[in-house]
């Protein structure tokens, strides 16, 4: 017999527009520029909104932190 209620869904790990902005203490509106402009972390559009995976944007931090080679130097 089947249980009635809520339905649970799997956590995929996927951030909004939102979501990655406070991550990066960013607006929206700058997350959704850097994405246009093919330097911020890879979304895929699902109806009018964008959706992060988390692990990507993480990667994309990664990334950013190699980069950065005054960072390098502290470190």
């Amino acid at each position: 017999m089947g249980t009635m209620g809520t339905l649970t869904t799997p956590d995929l790990g996927l951030m909004t527009t939102r979501e990655v902005a406070a991550l990066i203490r960013k607006t929206p509106h700058a997350v959704r520029q850097m994405r246009h402009r093919g330097i911020g972390p890879k979304g895929t559009r699902v109806g009018r909104d964008t959706l992060y995976p988390r692990a990507g944007v993480l990667a994309w931090l990664a990334g950013l932190e190699q980069a950065d080679h005054l960072a390098q130097r502290s470190a």
